[in-house]
C-alpha cells in the first residue's frame, strides 16, 4: 500500500531522469550552447537506479517513469528498462522521450517490459519544429510514433507545450489528429518556469497559453469537448474528445489551474537526488548512501523522508520557481 505524505496524499509514482543529455536543445527546456553536464561519475549507475526502484516498490511505489534528458541517448537503456520490469511491485513501467531515436528501439523496449511512451512534440510543422529543438528532424519523432504503434507501446500520448507566440497557433492542427488517427491521444501543457530555456525570464508569464484559452481555440476550429477517460496513467490531465474522433484531447494545467492537491509522485534526478516536488529546489541526496553501501531499509528511510516532506504546493504565482536545476536534470 502507497505511504501517505502529510497532507494524505497517497505517493505510488516515481520518475526518474537517467541522463541530463539530450541530443534536442528546445528553447523552453535549455539554452541553445547547452547547459553544464554532470560528470559521469556522479551520474546513478543502473545498478544502483535499480536498488531505489526496488526500495520504492516495497513502500507502496507502483508506477516508474524514465525520463531524462533524453533517456533513449543512454546506453544500455533496453537492459535497465529489462531490469525495472522484474522488480515485483512495478505494474506500469512508462517512457518520456523526445521520439528521435525511438523508431530505432520501441520494439526492444517492448520486449523488454517497457508498457507506453509519451511522446514530447510541440508542432506538426518542419521548419517550426526545428526553430523549437533547434536541431531536431520532424519525420524521425513521426516514424517513432508509428513504430512504438507497432511495437504495442500503447496507450501513445502526445505532449505538447503550448508557448504564446512560438506554437500557440499549432494546437487545431494537433488535436485535428484526433479525427482521423485513433491512437492519437494529445496533452496540451501549460508553460512551466525551471531552469535556463530562453522563456524563463522575468516574463515567462506572458508566454504562457492557458488551457482555457487553447481549448476555445480547438472548439471554435473543430467543434464542441466532450469528457473522455484514460484507462491509463492516473495523472494531472483532463481528457476530452471532439465530435466522432477515436483520439483524444487532454490538458494538463500547473499554472491556470495547478493539481498539487492530487499529486502522487516522488523524481530521482540524473545524479541521485531525490526531489519531492518539481518546482522545489528541496533534495534528498541517495547517491552518496548508495556508494556507502546503504542497505534497502537505509534507502526506504530517505525515500519515507521525501515522502514526509513534499509541500502542499507550489509557489509560482508568488513567482518563487526552481532554480537550481534545469528540467533536463530533473526529468519533468
Amino acid at each position: 500500500m502507497a505511504h501517505l505524505d502529510a497532507y494524505n496524499r497517497p505517493i505510488s509514482y516515481l520518475r526518474i531522469s537517467l541522463t541530463d543529455r539530450c541530443n534536442l536543445r528546445c528553447v523552453y527546456c535549455m539554452p541553445e550552447e547547452g547547459v553544464a553536464l554532470c560528470p559521469h561519475e556522479q551520474v546513478l549507475r543502473y545498478e544502483e537506479i535499480e536498488t531505489v526502484v526496488g526500495a520504492a516498490a516495497d513502500l507502496g511505489i507502483t508506477k516508474i517513469r524514465l525520463t531524462g534528458g533524453e533517456p533513449l541517448v543512454r546506453l544500455g537503456i533496453v537492459d535497465l528498462v529489462g531490469r525495472i520490469a522484474r522488480i515485483p511491485g512495478i505494474d506500469d513501467l512508462a517512457m518520456t522521450t523526445n521520439g528521435i531515436l525511438l523508431a530505432r528501439y520501441a520494439h526492444d523496449l517492448a520486449d523488454a517490459g517497457l508498457h507506453r511512451v509519451n511522446i514530447s512534440l510541440d508542432t506538426l510543422d518542419a521548419e517550426r519544429f526545428r526553430q523549437i529543438t533547434r536541431c531536431g528532424n520532424l519525420p524521425e519523432v513521426l516514424d517513432g510514433i508509428e513504430a512504438a504503434r507497432q511495437a504495442g507501446l500503447r496507450p501513445i500520448k502526445i505532449n505538447t507545450v503550448v508557448i504564446r507566440g512560438l506554437n500557440d497557433n499549432d494546437v487545431v492542427d494537433l488535436a485535428a489528429k484526433t479525427l482521423d488517427t485513433a491512437w492519437w491521444n494529445i496533452r496540451f501543457i501549460e508553460l512551466m518556469p525551471v531552469g535556463d530555456g530562453d522563456l524563463v525570464t522575468d516574463a515567462w508569464e506572458d508566454r504562457v497559453v492557458t488551457a482555457d484559452e487553447i481549448r476555445a481555440r480547438i472548439e471554435d476550429a473543430l467543434g464542441p469537448l466532450q469528457p473522455a477517460k484514460m484507462s491509463t496513467g492516473g495523472g494531472p490531465a483532463r481528457y476530452y474528445q471532439l465530435p466522432g474522433a477515436e483520439g483524444t484531447v487532454g490538458f494538463i494545467t500547473p499554472i491556470s489551474e495547478h493539481f498539487c492537491y492530487k499529486c502522487n509522485r516522488l523524481r530521482l534526478t540524473a545524479d541521485g537526488q531525490l526531489r519531492p516536488c518539481l518546482m522545489s529546489d528541496q533534495e534528498i541526496d541517495l547517491r552518496t548512501p548508495l556508494r556507502q553501501g546503504a542497505d534497502a531499509s537505509e534507502i526506504k528511510g530517505l525515500i519515507l523522508q521525501a515522502i514526509d516532506r513534499k509541500p502542499m504546493r507550489h509557489h509560482l504565482v508568488e513567482h518563487i520557481h526552481p532554480e537550481k536545476r534545469v528540467m533536463s536534470q530533473i526529468g519533468g
